[in-house]
């Protein structure tokens, strides 16, 4: 039987990485960044970083905020990978191609994702500068990587996200950190909400809004990865705030790298307590 493209470029891509990194198998954590996470990495000891560029059909991000590497190393006693940015479907790129670094990494051991992001807030109550911790999302992006022969090449595509955000993962970070936890309506972007849309989100339950996280989160549940997330708040959707910039977005995260690098470490710990 001919084997699927989908397998050879996945087969391809993981070796790659095994010659890169001198390694068969990767560490059972990976945790992806997202913007106002940048140079999470930074505080792994032991490293070793492979540029995307030089894997296979890796797609490279090239958003501000996102960096272009996949990071091994040590943090806290454990290995754990760092992929320092991600693509998104508003650069162009398909659902495929987004998800296709998780895809790669779980042929190769990992067994659970943190992902992260910067959002918006759909709710008067929650002010930039909160972390939220993502129970369930909505996928408003109009796609789905599950779509297509490739997909079904890959096991199950009727995946339930009935858990899709690990419900023992997140009780064990909210008994460690005093975070609030919220739904994440997923648009296809760049531009930003409407104030009628915002108003839509919040009447359909969401919380926060951005423009990632549910289509890897798909992917990563038909992998039968764990799951978990967390939502910066950077500023409010759309006419429940001012002016909405990109750049504001970027600075503010930027403020609070240290205290949302402290978070990861304490949310990754949470297994060794």
């Amino acid at each position: 039987m001919k084997q699927p493209q989908i397998w050879k470029d996945l087969e391809s891509a993981a070796e790659i990485l095994k010659k890169q990194t001198g390694r068969e198998t990767l560490p059972d954590t990976l945790v992806v960044l997202g913007s106002g996470f940048k140079g999470f990495e930074k505080n792994l000891s032991k490293t070793i970083e492979v540029d995307l560029s030089a894997i296979g059909s890796m797609p490279v991000p090239k958003v501000e905020g996102h960096g272009a590497s996949l990071v091994i190393g040590e943090l806290g006693g454990k290995e754990i990978c760092v992929l320092t940015g991600r693509v998104h479907l508003y650069e162009g790129y398909t659902p495929a191609e987004v998800v296709f670094p998780i895809r790669v990494m779980s042929t190769l051991g990992i067994q659970r994702v943190l992902l992260t992001n910067a959002a918006g807030s759909v709710d008067p109550t929650i002010k930039p500068g909160t972390v939220v911790l993502i129970k369930d999302h909505i996928n408003f992006t109009g796609q789905n990587c599950l779509v297509g022969a490739d997909a079904r090449a890959l096991g199950q595509v009727f995946v339930d996200m009935g858990n899709a955000y690990d419900k023992i993962w997140r009780q064990k970070i909210l008994k460690r950190e005093p975070i609030i936890e919220g739904v994440y309506a997923g648009v296809l972007g760049p531009s930003y909400e409407s104030p009628s849309e915002t108003e839509m989100l919040s009447r359909l339950g969401a919380h926060v809004v951005g423009m990632s996280t549910v289509i890897e989160t798909i992917a990563a549940r038909q992998l039968n990865l764990k799951v978990a997330a967390l939502s910066f708040v950077t500023n409010m959707a759309g006419g429940l705030g001012g002016v909405l910039d990109h750049e504001d977005v970027v600075e503010l995260a930027s403020e609070s790298r240290g205290r949302l690098h402290q978070l990861i470490k304490n949310i990754l710990g949470v297994d060794n307590d």
